[in-house]
This record gives C-alpha cells, sequence and structure tokens, in this order.
C-alpha cells in the first residue's frame, strides 16, 4: 500500500511551505504528499522543488480560494 502524507501550510510564508513539503517527501519516500497552501507563490515553490527532486505534481485550486498540490512518486 502506498504511504500517504497531508500537509497543510496554509498562512506560512515561504520557506516553509517548501521545508514542510519535503520532509513530508522524506517521511513517505514513493507514495503521495498533498500540500495546501494559500499564495501562488508557496504553490510554485512546492512544485518547483518536487519537481527537481523527480516528483509528479499535480496543483488545483480549492473552494476555500487556497491550492491543493498533489505530490507522487
Amino acid at each position: 500500500m502506498a504511504k500517504t502524507e497531508s500537509v497543510d501550510a496554509r498562512g506560512l510564508s515561504c520557506p516553509q511551505p517548501v521545508i514542510l513539503a519535503r520532509q513530508a517527501m522524506q517521511a513517505v519516500g514513493s507514495g503521495t504528499v498533498t500540500v495546501v497552501v494559500d499564495t501562488v507563490t508557496s504553490r510554485d515553490n512546492v512544485t518547483r522543488m518536487a519537481q527537481r527532486d523527480g516528483w509528479k505534481v499535480a496543483s488545483e485550486p480549492t473552494r476555500e480560494g487556497d491550492y491543493s498540490v498533489v505530490l507522487s512518486r
């Protein structure tokens, strides 16, 4: 069974969302990490970091106006 982690990084300024996402990615190893952020900058920074580390990234806005960034490997 694939591991999954969720990170709520809303209200945090960079680089905190990236640091929390990276920690979750390391804990999972391979699987899925969902990161919720509330700014475009945080979304873009988490996306860039994950892609650089070889993870697939899917991002979509939530109804609340945040962004759900799903990282998988």
